[in-house]
């Protein structure tokens, strides 16, 4: 199983400067603007500071900064309620950016959840690629994808019948068994190749989980989490008179992030689900694909 990274040191860093500026700001904002208060009114009462300070607008500057001081709360309240929300909405077709992102830290972990991993895979390709020219500053890849068991019966994906119910439809399980060895087997290639080069060692790995593709996660250094709800609703077919299927379309889910960079609400998400993700895959198991079966 591959190590659980603890996020790059920088993101550390931050975390604990937010915490001790969160922590010391009002108190320093404070101090400020009552020693403000307390050197003007000073300086409007005693002659010799008042002329070592060279102003005579002393006693209103001072009122000033007592009314900031009062009123300090309240702007910083209303601040908060204003700030633009740490979650943002970002579709599947821009995970590349997440994906080049994380390959700028020395220790590179990308966890998924979803349906085949069809468009994250395709990112993952080009970035693990170029590692063989430029590593730059990567020198551990973890790579964890977990897929649904399609060796299993299934309401999604499945074939579209009667009234719209769903059928199970071995065939097209087959289907997206195929894919996903495709992919895993391509992936673990590239990870082979890049660690035997020496220079970084690489680990890509799928697991299948039981249940239907409803939503997809994307983990990026364990500091910020992509999640998305898949349209369950959504149909294709695979020649223009066959059936229907239920094929849930990956690339068009819309996704929310949440990062350690956000409001401590924020932050909580990103644990929780990184403990969702970690604990489905402890329970996964490794896929017995048809070729390794054989083997």
């Amino acid at each position: 199983m591959p190590e659980r990274g603890n996020g790059s040191a920088e993101g550390g860093f931050g975390q604990w400067l937010r915490r001790h500026q969160d922590r010391f700001e009002p108190v320093v904002t404070r101090v400020l603007l009552i020693g403000i208060f307390v050197t003007g009114l000073t300086a409007q009462f005693v002659k010799p500071v008042g002329d070592a300070l060279q102003g005579k607008a002393f006693l209103g500057g001072a009122l000033l900064s007592l009314v900031g001081y009062v009123l300090y709360d309240a702007v910083r309240e209303l601040s908060s309620s204003v700030r633009v929300p740490s979650r943002a909405l970002v579709n599947s077709s821009q995970l590349g950016g997440f994906v080049s992102e994380a390959f700028q830290a020395r220790r590179v972990e990308i966890s998924f959840l979803g349906y085949t991993g069809e468009t994250l895979y395709n990112e993952l390709y080009h970035r693990l690629e170029g590692l063989f020219d430029n590593p730059g500053p990567t020198r551990h890849v973890s790579v964890r994808m977990l897929v649904p068991d399609f060796g299993q019966p299934m309401t999604v994906p499945s074939k579209v019948g009667d009234d719209g119910r769903p059928v199970d439809d071995e065939a097209f399980r087959s289907r997206m068994i195929r894919r996903c060895q495709e992919y895993d087997d391509i992936l673990a290639d590239l990870a082979g190749r890049l660690t035997a080069t020496g220079r970084l060692t690489v680990r890509c790995e799928y697991r299948c989980y039981p249940g239907i593709p409803r939503d997809k996660i994307c983990i990026f250094n364990r500091v910020q989490v992509l999640h998305g709800l898949y349209d369950l609703s959504a149909r294709m077919r695979l020649r223009e008179t066959g059936p229907e299927f239920y094929d849930p379309k990956g690339y068009r889910t819309d996704l929310n992030v949440w990062s350690r960079e956000g409001t401590a609400a924020a932050e909580a998400a990103v644990s929780t689900w990184i403990k969702h993700f970690d604990d489905l895959w402890s329970l996964a198991r490794r896929p017995d694909w048809p070729q390794r079966a054989a083997a």
